[in-house]
């Protein structure tokens, strides 16, 4: 490695590494050694889940201003440790059990098995807002008509429609029809919950491109920017929260391993933007939506049908792996021919 790169990784990661090496220490010291090994596993659950996520996300910070990307990596960090890896699964069980949120809250603190009974069977409504919400996410990328493709055979005919609004709104209406007529028939709250991802996706695009339609600088669409990027997370962290059970029922280190996973992925977002991977790599923010739309598709299925959440993780990393790689030949054999 050159000796540049080593201040520009320092810069990204020695925070980051610093402030989870508190977190580990502090975990040890109230819950000896032994919390060790789950921390490090449920940090590498988030990773892998949310990988697809990191790129994502470089692609949407890029047309942010750099304040805007500072609060990201800031307030945002915040939000997504606490708010979404903590409070919002024990909002989503309230909702779902028609608990009270203190009761829900008890549970998590003291009952956590029985805490976990419940956010699994509260997970078919978590399931069908984050499985529209990210279905709209792919499907509005391969609606649009693009200068570089991929998999041509299936990107084109959808490109070449030029309507990535028609695309995205008629697949979620198939999903949620089949939420409520197939995958969970009759559920008025389950399909309700797919609705309702599918108005929070519409309204946040749909508010965002009209503020830069009329400002490029706009700070009001920087916010909706930043909404959106937090409402991805979210929807991408579901299935994180929801296997961190199979490994631990302690909230807290359920909080912490994940936590931990958060920040590397936030320095992971902006270390391929400063990079310029998503320029460099063509394809690789194809395979991040095909990820999304593989996770998508596995978070309705999981409304009706067991799926393991190891494979959301592996078959979404996968994906970019084979992008990756399939850039990576178009570059050399680009070269070649020069």
């Amino acid at each position: 490695m050159s000796a540049t790169a080593h201040p520009g990784l320092l810069r990204r990661y020695g925070l980051v590494t610093g402030v989870s090496l508190l977190v580990v220490i502090a975990a040890i010291m109230f819950g000896g050694p032994s919390v060790l090994l789950p921390i490090i596993a449920l940090a590498a659950i988030e990773i892998t889940f949310s990988f697809d996520n990191a790129v994502l996300n470089s692609q949407v910070l890029a047309k942010m201003s750099k304040i805007w990307r500072t609060l990201f990596l800031t307030v945002g960090i915040a939000i997504a440790v606490f708010g979404v890896r903590a409070i919002l699964p024990l909002v989503l069980v309230s909702w779902a059990s028609d608990n009270g949120l203190s009761q829900v809250l008890d549970q998590a603190l003291h009952h956590p098995d029985v805490y976990a009974e419940e956010l699994k069977s509260g997970y078919p409504i978590i399931a069908a807002f984050g499985g529209v919400f990210l279905l709209m996410v792919s499907l509005m990328f391969f609606g649009e008509r693009k200068k570089v493709n991929w998999l041509k055979s299936i990107e084109k005919p959808l490109g070449n429609f030029n309507r990535p609004w028609l695309v995205s709104v008629t697949g979620a209406t198939i999903a949620i029809l089949l939420v409520y007529l197939v995958l969970s028939p009759g559920s008025n709250r389950i399909a309700l919950a797919g609705l309702l991802g599918a108005l929070i996706f519409l309204a946040v695009k749909g508010v965002s491109g009209f503020l830069l339609s009329r400002s490029k600088n706009s700070a009001h669409h920087g916010l909706i920017q930043f909404v959106y990027l937090e409402l991805l997370d979210a929807s991408f962290s579901f299935d994180g929260v929801v296997a961190a059970f199979a490994i631990t029922k302690e909230v807290f280190l359920i909080v912490a391993g994940l936590g931990i996973g958060a920040l590397y992925l936030r320095s992971m977002t902006l270390h391929l933007l400063e990079k310029g991977t998503l320029t460099n790599y063509r394809y690789l923010i194809h395979g991040a939506h095909y990820a999304i739309l593989a996770l998508s598709i596995l978070l309705l299925a999981g409304i009706r049908f067991e799926v393991p959440e190891a494979v959301t993780g592996i078959i979404g990393l996968a994906i970019i792996l084979v992008a990756f790689e399939g850039s990576r030949r178009h570059n050399k054999v680009t070269l070649t021919t020069v």
